[in-house]
Order: C-alpha cells, then sequence, then structure tokens
C-alpha cells in the first residue's frame, strides 16, 4: 500500500503546524501521542519525518524517517520507522536507516505498524523485544542508550549500508520514499 494523499489537512501533533493528511499520517499522530503521552518521551526531542538522504552511483535519493529522538545535545539516539504491512519486513530496513542517520548510528530503533513492534539493537541487528509492550518509555530507553556501545560507520560499511538500505527502499518506495527509483523492468513470458 502506497502513502496517498487524503486531500485535508490535519494538525500535527509535535509541531502543532497544519500538515498534509494522508492514509498513513493519523497512524504516525498515534505513534507520536502514544511516544510522549504514555511513554514519556520529550516533545521539544522528538522530531518528525526527518530526511536520510543518501548518494548510491552518483545519483540523490531521500528516505523519510518518522521519527527521530535527540538527546540533550542533538545527537540522534533513537529511531522510529512506521511500516505498513508484516514489521518483521522491515526490520532490516530500519537497522540499516539507524545506521545511516545523520549524525548517529542510534543504538536502538523501533519498527512499528501500530498494533505491532520490534525493537531492534542497531549493532548487531537483533531483536530485542517485540509487541507493543517493545517500545520503551523514556526512562528506560535512557538506561539502554547509556549503556550501549556505538561506533561511528568506517566509509567502507557506510557504502554497503548505503546500498543494502537502498535495495529495501526499493521494495517499499511510494510507501514512504522520496526516491525516484525507475519502474522495474517486466520480461514476457514464454509461451
Amino acid at each position: 500500500m502506497h502513502e496517498s494523499s487524503l486531500g485535508g489537512t490535519l494538525r500535527d501533533y509535535l509541531s502543532g503546524e497544519e500538515i498534509d493528511e494522508t492514509t498513513f499520517e493519523e497512524f504516525r499522530q498515534l505513534l507520536a501521542r502514544l511516544l510522549v503521552e504514555e511513554k514519556g518521551y520529550p516533545k521539544d526531542r522528538l522530531k518528525a519525518k526527518v530526511p536520510l538522504k543518501y548518494c548510491v552511483e552518483g545519483e540523490e535519493f531521500e528516505r523519510i524517517i518518522d521519527f527521530v529522538l535527540y538527546d540533550g545535545q542533538g545527537v540522534p539516539v533513537f529511531l522510529v520507522m512506521f511500516c505498513a504491512g508484516d514489521v518483521s519486513t522491515f526490520e532490516r530496513e530500519t537497522v540499516c536507516a539507524a545506521r545511516l542517520i545523520d549524525g548517529g548510528p542510534v543504538p536502538y530503533a523501533l519498527v512499528t505498524d501500530t498494533m505491532d513492534a520490534t525493537l531492534l539493537d542497531v549493532r548487531s541487528g537483533d531483536e530485542v523485544a517485540r509487541g507493543m509492550n517493545a517500545v520503551p518509555d523514556f526512562d528506560r530507553l535512557e538506561k539502554m542508550v547509556a549503556a550501549a556501545e556505538v561506533k561511528p560507520l568506517t566509509a567502507e560499511q557506510r557504502e554497503k549500508q548505503t546500498r543494502v538500505f537502498h535495495t529495501y527502499c526499493g521494495f517499499v518506495c511510494g510507501d514512504h520514499c522520496e526516491c525516484t527509483l525507475p519502474p522495474m523492468p517486466t520480461f514476457p513470458l514464454k509461451k
């Protein structure tokens, strides 16, 4: 399913600004409320629709990350990606995004469809917890982040992660991606 405009606007929970109403925006707004009101995330440190820009073979692309949480110094520490579909199919893409985000990598990331979720250890790529109870409250997340070992990617690691991320983005292009991939080629069936 692709994200489509519904032709209206709604008030963004985090910024208070009027934004386009889309097929996924209502879910993002519910997720923002959950993170702030139920899980205690500071509203002023949670940013929505953060662009992740990357380059493959000289061509620039952009993938919007639904939410990024920053620490008090403006360093990203947690990334949340909304998905439409089976959460597990978006885990690898989410880990790559968390490794590539500007100022990152972040130690933990979450992928959710607002009914299911997977909390991921970005360094290892492993699942930490599953289900909506996997969404850590802010106090717990701060302790997890403080204990995490985060190392910047080498140029070679960044290149590899970018290619993997781009491949995943190509599979879901249209859901969130602002990339302009050409349509997949079609081949005639043999009779």
